[in-house]
C-alpha cells in the first residue's frame, strides 16, 4: 500500500469518532478499551488529549495522552492491521510528541510490553529510554511493563526525517 502523505490528516477526536476507536481497539489489543472508557476520557478527564489518524477520511490510528503540568503520559497508540509497517506509527508518534511540547509537556512517558521490542525499538527512535519496569502491569497475562521516558524537546528535534 502506498500512503499519500498530504491525505494524512492529523486532528482532536471527538465523541462522534469513539465507535471507530474501538474497532481499531479491538483489532490491536487482547484487552482493548471499551466506548465508555473512551467517552469518559473524552468527557470528564481534564488531562486527556486524543487525536486521530485519518486517511482519505477514514480513521486509521489514533493516540491518547494525559498531560500533567509538565508531563506526557502516552495511554495508548494504536493503527489498524492493513496500514502498519508503512512508517504510520512514526508520524503518530511525531504528532503526539508535537502537540505534547505544544500543551507545555517537556517529558513524556509511557508503557509498553516487555516483549513488544518493535515498539520499543520505534520509540527509542524518538528519545525514548528505559527507566524502569512495572511488575505484571497487563492484566490478560500478567506481563510486565518497560516504563520509557523522554525529553521532548530533544526527541522532537531529534527526528530529523520520517522516514
Amino acid at each position: 500500500m502506498n500512503i499519500i502523505e498530504d491525505e494524512l490528516v492529523f486532528r482532536k477526536m471527538t465523541l462522534d469518532d469513539v465507535p471507530c476507536i474501538v474497532q481499531i481497539e479491538l483489532d490491536a489489543f487482547e484487552t482493548p478499551w471499551t466506548e465508555e472508557a473512551f467517552r469518559n476520557e473524552l468527557m470528564n478527564n481534564l488531562f486527556a488529549q486524543y487525536m486521530v489518524m485519518e486517511y482519505r477520511d477514514e480513521i486509521i490510528g489514533y493516540a491518547g495522552m494525559w498531560i500533567i503540568i509538565d508531563e506526557a503520559h502516552i495511554t495508548n497508540i494504536a493503527i489498524l492491521t492493513p496500514y502498519r509497517g508503512l512508517g504510520l506509527g512514526k508520524k503518530l508518534i511525531y504528532e503526539i510528541q508535537r502537540t505534547a511540547q505544544f500543551l507545555g509537556a517537556q517529558k513524556m512517558t509511557l508503557e509498553v510490553r516487555v516483549s513488544n521490542m518493535r515498539a520499543q525499538s520505534l520509540y527509542r527512535k524518538f528519545g525514548f529510554e528505559d527507566a524502569g519496569i512495572r511488575p505484571q502491569y497487563y492484566s490478560d497475562n500478567n506481563e510486565d511493563a518497560l516504563i520509557m521516558w523522554a525529553e521532548l524537546q530533544q526527541s522532537v528535534n531529534g527526528v530529523n526525517e520520517l522516514e
